[in-house]
């Protein structure tokens, strides 16, 4: 245990742990900050433990303590993060709310202890502190948590077992002891996730949901200037479009007589305190500079939220990155999320209110849509094309460069938001992949979700936002929003005709196509489109001609709708003289109303949700069919959704978790590999730390004798048992037959001399690995196909698993596919028949099927490894040769360096 000097005080061995400090998300949807304590904290602890009821503070201490006696106190605040370490909740003045600490009392074993102030109970800070603190003990080598608690405290009790691991409980002498392995499980990973959903979800609604907002603007914006500008746009939205909604307005001088009817204007924030009380939600307008005391200043007025429309920090250098930290700070200090800097504003039809707080002059009404964007300028356009298309949103947020409030956050509002039933962002760039795979997937199953991002990787970041840099293909985002269910698209063009559709109309039961149209050619055009599109188009489709009557339109359409071989329904009617007809679109909306079968109408003059194309069901339920300007974007829109039908539709399937996969064991290892390695250590395994490594999740490699010359290749051979395969361990001829530098089926000592000799000569100016011989001999296995598995430590994607089959379809034509874990059984089975090559592995042209459960099963333990240690930077398993009965592994690579993950086993917001 670390010693603290007394002429030092509060000095310690092990530095301050920094990356322990994070702000976090309470149940009750406000935040706080938790930080390691510090030697300074001894009043702010003093002060905390004095204010608990004297119930707390024995169940706390098993004894009434009114205060602290000094020598307890230097020891709660004086720790060594390492034996002793204590994390605080604490508020925007640095009042401790909340304090979790772990004393260890074995070499991999501590006993913890919490303390949560009695005015926070039920905010979910113990969950939270617990969640924290396993996290800085596992990167302490802490594996295991005891605790003594009294039979009374049964909330205590419930923390931990309600954390989701799992608790063995005793009692003695009166005293229950309870302990928990800290590792965490599928459970303990479901439950946080679950937590994180709700208090996020809750952050949003108190956004979303404000019945009261003021501006806050600069006293010293000249008229004309930027600021003044922003402030007079949103103020005047504000007060003229939104309703049920009390709009407040300070430091708003400069508009002399224009501030518009229904703000009410105060001379500042601590007269609005005092007179109008709570305030939810503000917006400001102020410079960057004055935005942190600005903020510090609306915290008594309990402000939920915060929706910064001023720019000039990120995004401007260095001063304006300290400037949004310090601003984030403050915010979540005092309980208040962060919608900016650089926003459009953000929008809301709800609870029979609507809360207009953006520049938008004339947003769009009510709809079921729930749009995210990240720019300003992007965001008038698609408000813009939302408009244009008739087609409403339940809400609308603007993140600007997305400092805090996410698209993450927003899709965890959006899973139990009833009034939402498609959910649309565009994304300038992601963050946090990991975390928005599995919040993506959690609500895709529940609702659509259409993204496009900014360029095809999704990685063109602009300037001010905290994008960690990707080596990863630019393929994977593509595979994590497939994994996810996202539907995908190119443009925000493309993202509300789909929305449109998913909207206005059921999901497609299935991919097969009929096509009415008004012409036989444009019958043709649309098949084509469709079947492009994946839709299954069959049969004759219906022509309407221009000069059909009512009763020849109304009998067809009523037979094509009867035909149960029909999912989905295109309407085509483009008249080549006159005007479209509204009678065919009346006649149109009429039958697909009810019928179960999405229908979707490229109707000349039509387009977005409109009249002609709505009609009653038989329930007197309104159905819209979506318009669109040309057949290629309906069928798109369909096939899209067609799509995303069979993804929510098919079993998702079980987390892996391999027999005999001890990531645990594997932990050990590499933390004893890289702490002998020293700091900063990178670490590329010899051959055998990679078998032991490897052995650990059950990954058997076979075995290979090293060679230097043709002699010890032949003594290796007779150790091994005839017949023998020979390779070059030169990287640039290693597994490469074609280029000569692997021999197979070597039978006898003569062939195995002269194939070891040849190979000697011909890798003589290819130089193998530093410490590793020339050769290698190794038993020949059964015949199949060669195959490679990797994995890959991506600082923003985490690990990405790829599998392709070895040559040319791999190393030229890029033939891999790619999953990030955590994966699926089913994740895993996609991953493998997604390579285009892979039919090789299931009878190819005559050839036997290969052993396709055993390949599954060595991905899914290379899966398990990579997603459990994130130091595992680099793995290469390669060849893995599936035979008809097994997939051996016959050489592997691995390298090792500090973890430096993103997305960890804790709840934390940016900072």
């Amino acid at each position: 245990m670390a010693e603290v000097t007394d002429d030092a005080p509060g000095e310690q061995s092990v530095p301050y742990p920094a990356g322990w400090e994070a702000d976090v998300v309470l149940r009750d949807g406000s935040t706080t900050h938790v930080r390691p304590i510090r030697p300074t904290d001894a009043d702010a602890l003093q002060a905390f433990h004095v204010a608990q009821s004297e119930r707390s503070t024995y169940l706390r201490f098993f004894a009434t303590l009114t205060r602290l006696p000094e020598r307890d106190l230097a020891r709660f605040t004086r720790v060594d993060h390492d034996d002793r370490v204590a994390l605080v909740a604490v508020t925007a003045d640095e009042q401790i709310i909340g304090v979790a600490r772990y004393d260890r009392v074995g070499p991999d074993e501590a006993e913890v202890a919490f303390n949560i102030a009695d005015a926070h109970h039920g905010r979910g800070l113990g969950s939270v502190l617990l969640e924290h603190l396993a996290a800085a003990a596992r990167e302490r080598g802490v594996r295991r948590f005891t605790a003594d608690v009294l039979p009374q405290n049964g909330k205590m009790i419930g923390v931990f077992r309600e954390a989701g691991y799992a608790v063995r409980q005793s009692i003695e002498d009166g005293v229950v002891t309870v302990a928990f392995d800290l590792d965490p499980t599928d459970r303990s990973l479901a439950v946080m996730a679950d937590r994180e959903h709700r208090a996020e979800a809750q952050s949003v609604r108190g956004l979303l949901t404000a019945q009261s907002v003021v501006v806050v603007a600069s006293e010293d914006a000249a008229p004309g200037s930027h600021e003044d500008l922003l402030t007079r746009r949103v103020l005047d939205d504000l007060a003229r479009t939104s309703r049920g909604v009390d709009v407040h307005a300070v430091g708003v001088g400069a508009l002399a007589g224009d501030v518009p009817a229904g703000a009410r204007v105060w001379a500042d924030l601590a007269e609005l305190g005092a007179t109008a009380g709570a305030v939810d939600l503000a917006v400001l307008t102020v410079p960057a500079e004055e935005s942190v005391a600005a903020v510090r200043a609306l915290a008594p007025l309990g402000v939920r939220g915060v929706v910064v429309l001023s720019a000039g920090f990120a995004e401007t250098g260095p001063e304006g990155l300290a400037r949004q930290r310090a601003l984030l700070r403050t915010a979540h200090a005092a309980g208040m999320r962060v919608v900016g800097p650089g926003s459009y504003g953000v929008l809301s039809h709800a609870e029979g209110r609507t809360l207009n707080a953006t520049l938008a002059v004339e947003p769009p009404g009510p709809g079921r849509i729930g749009l995210f964007c990240q720019s300003a300028p992007m965001a008038v356009a698609l408000l813009g094309s939302v408009r244009r298309r008739d087609l409403g949103l339940s809400c609308f947020v603007s993140a600007g460069h997305r400092a805090d409030v996410s698209g993450n956050d927003l899709m965890q509002f959006w899973h139990d938001d009833e009034s939402t039933d498609v959910a649309c962002l565009y994304l300038e760039s992601i963050g946090n992949p990991r975390k928005f795979s599995r919040v993506a997937r959690r609500l895709a199953a529940v609702k659509p979700v259409v993204v496009v991002t900014a360029g095809r990787s999704g990685q063109v970041v602009p300037p001010g936002h905290a994008v960690r840099a990707t080596h990863a293909p630019r393929r994977t985002l593509e595979e994590v929003m497939r994994q996810s269910g996202v539907i995908r698209v190119e443009n925000t063009h493309q993202l509300l005709e789909v929305a449109q559709l998913l909207a206005l109309q059921p999901l497609p039961s299935g991919r097969r196509a009929a096509i009415v149209a008004s012409s036989a050619p444009m019958a043709v055009l649309v098949a084509e489109a469709g079947a492009a599109a994946g839709l299954a188009v069959g049969g004759q489709a219906v022509i309407l001609g221009e000069d059909a009557d009512d009763e020849a339109v109304e009998l067809s359409l009523a037979e094509l709708y009867a035909d149960p071989d029909t999912d989905v329904v295109v309407v085509v009617h483009v008249p080549t003289v006159g005007s479209s007809e509204s009678r065919v679109a009346r006649a149109v909306a009429r039958a697909a109303a009810g019928s179960g079968r999405a229908t979707v109408a490229c109707v000349a003059g039509l387009h977005g949700a409109t009249a002609d194309l709505t009609a009653q069901d038989a329930d007197g339920r309104a159905w819209t069919v979506p318009a669109y300007t040309t057949p290629e974007d309906a069928v798109l829109a369909l096939g899209q959704a067609a799509r995303y039908s069979a993804w929510r539709a098919a079993e998702r399937g079980s987390p892996v978790h391999p027999a005999r996969a001890d990531t645990r064991a594997a932990r050990r290892l590499v933390t004893a590999w890289l702490a002998d390695a020293g700091p900063g250590a990178d670490l590329v395994l010899d051959q055998e730390r990679t078998t032991a490594l490897l052995g650990c999740v059950g990954i058997d490699i076979l075995e290979s004798a090293p060679a230097s010359t043709p002699q010890e290749a032949v003594d290796a051979a007779r150790r091994i048992g005839w017949p023998v395969a020979l390779k070059t361990t030169a990287p640039t001829l290693r597994h490469r037959a074609d280029l000569g530098g692997v021999r197979l089926d070597v039978h006898d000592e003569a062939e195995l001399r002269a194939d070891a000799a040849q190979v000697l000569e011909l890798a003589a100016s290819h130089p193998p690995e530093p410490g590793r011989a020339p050769l290698e001999v190794q038993a020949m296995v059964p015949r199949g196909a060669s195959c490679v598995v990797r994995s890959v430590e991506d600082p923003l994607f985490g690990p990405v698993i790829s599998f392709g089959l070895s040559g040319d379809a791999s190393d030229l034509l890029g033939d891999v596919s790619y999953g990030v874990p955590p994966l699926t059984d089913v994740d895993v089975a996609e991953l493998v028949r997604s390579a285009r090559a892979a039919p090789r592995l299931f009878g190819y042209r005559g050839l036997p099927a290969l052993d396709v459960a055993a390949l599954e099963d060595v991905i899914a333990r290379v899966s398990v490894l990579a997603e459990d240690l994130p130091e595992l930077r680099s793995l290469e398993l390669n060849p893995v040769v599936v035979s008809e009965r097994g997939a051996i592994v016959l050489g592997a690579r691995a390298h090792l360096a500090v973890a430096d993950r993103a997305d960890g086993t804790r709840r934390a917001l940016p900072t």
